[in-house]
């Protein structure tokens, strides 16, 4: 167990850090994980919306396996184990059903997309066909392990997107499947802020951010 002394001796490089990364973190982005099994598969995204600079992630929670407060999520070994801490790091927070979440999110403007094969009457677009720097405020969903998104998720969805697969086994699970997608959208939004801010209306940074973090031997 780190001694306090080591914990102060962490803080400025805790700081570093953290200040290194503001700049690249995907502002009104979120990830909503809808009625998870598997609570190593929570901790799983958790740790990819972390590592890709996801802004918050959503879990539509029915059987209340999560406490509803963060800091009691924070301080949940089984989520702090599957995740390597990232969840002491990461907004989580959660929904007892879908339409409650769905609701939330409309009510502060956010467009939702989901995750899932083609849908007749919606628009579908594999992940690297689609544009994701639209939305102003965007909520990514993925599904159940066994079931996947829901139809209410899908019908409130602005779209379906899907991964391309080309082998015999056509699904991956959700830590994979998440990991995927965020990329994309995160690196795309990532792409887009660094050369706009929205104000009112679309107007080119003075200075682009960077899209690219310095290595740790390289000066900011």
């Amino acid at each position: 167990m780190e001694s306090v002394e080591e914990e102060k001796k962490s803080r400025p490089s805790v700081r570093k850090r953290a200040n290194a990364i503001k700049s690249f973190r995907c502002k009104n982005l979120i990830a909503v994980i809808e009625d998870p099994r598997d609570i190593k598969n929570i901790g799983t995204v958790i740790r990819n919306v972390n590592a890709l600079g996801v802004e918050k992630v959503y879990i539509v929670d029915p059987g209340k396996k999560l406490p509803d407060d963060w800091q009691d999520m924070r301080e949940r070994k089984s989520l702090s184990d599957t995740s390597v801490s990232a969840v002491k790091w990461t907004f989580v927070r959660r929904f007892d059903s879908t339409e409650a979440c769905l609701t939330h999110l409309e009510k502060y403007g956010y467009v939702s997309i989901v995750t899932s094969p083609h849908v007749k009457g919606k628009t579908n677009v594999y992940l690297h066909e689609g544009d994701y720097t639209g939305p102003t405020k965007l909520a990514v969903w993925f599904g159940n392990e066994s079931r996947g998104i829901s139809p209410l998720a899908v019908e409130r969805g602005d779209m379906c997107v899907a991964i391309p697969m080309f082998g015999m086994i056509e699904s991956l699970n959700l830590g994979t499947s998440s990991g995927i997608v965020l990329y994309e959208v995160a690196k795309q939004r990532r792409e887009y802020q660094s050369q706009y801010r929205r104000r009112g209306k679309r107007r080119p940074h003075a200075e682009p951010l960077p899209t690219v973090m310095p290595r740790e031997d390289e000066s900011p």
